[in-house]
């Protein structure tokens, strides 16, 4: 397995990891391994699956987050695309971190084998480019309500800058009401 590992966008979040895949191509399509734990290990990354979800959005323009989890159950995420393609998005909110309310993007592709991993301490959340996208997110935490918090994506103070300049968002109820950055009870307060 070939890993090429990047910080994200510009760099200036070096925890979020961009992850391309090598692919093995022949007149049937290609094979690419995602994930091997000694390999990874092999890179300085430390990812462990506990959970995978899945999702599909029909529409483009369908926001999904910015969610996390707290400690005990906060939750580094492998995202990659299955189908369609993705504007996604980590955002720092460790409380105390240099780079507290930054955020960082890359568009990732059913065809281009990249991955994003997005470590503990940072919100999550993508916008569909394009109809019927498929999104696998592979977690090395399990899912715990009690401990889901989330940042609302249009918060202005964030500013991040969602591709939806000719298309109103979908955004679920949910999603909709949660609390601005700004709002948000400190955490991560040991990890920034």
């Amino acid at each position: 397995m070939s890993l090429v590992v990047r910080a994200c966008g510009d760099g200036s979040l070096p925890e979020v990891k961009t992850i391309a895949c090598a692919a093995h191509v022949d007149a049937r399509g290609y094979l690419s391994e995602t994930y091997k734990r000694s390999t990874w290990r092999d890179q300085g990354l430390e990812f462990d699956i506990r959970q995978q979800i899945q999702s599909r959005s029909v529409k483009t323009g369908t926001v999904r987050g910015l969610h996390f989890q707290l400690p005990p159950f906060a939750q580094a995420k492998l995202v990659r695309v299955v189908r369609g393609a993705v504007f996604d998005v980590a955002l720092d909110v460790r409380t105390g971190s240099p780079s507290f309310g930054r955020w960082v993007s890359a568009v990732l592709k059913e065809d281009g084998l990249d991955q994003l991993l997005v470590p503990r301490g940072f919100a999550h959340g993508f916008c569909t480019l394009e109809p019927d996208t498929i999104v696998l997110y592979a977690c090395d935490n399990e899912y715990a309500p009690d401990h889901e918090r989330g940042v609302r994506w249009d918060d202005p103070a964030v500013a991040i800058d969602w591709p939806l300049t000719t298309m109103p968002a979908i955004v679920s109820q949910k999603d909709a009401g949660l609390p601005l950055l700004a709002d948000l009870a400190p955490c991560f307060a040991d990890e920034g």
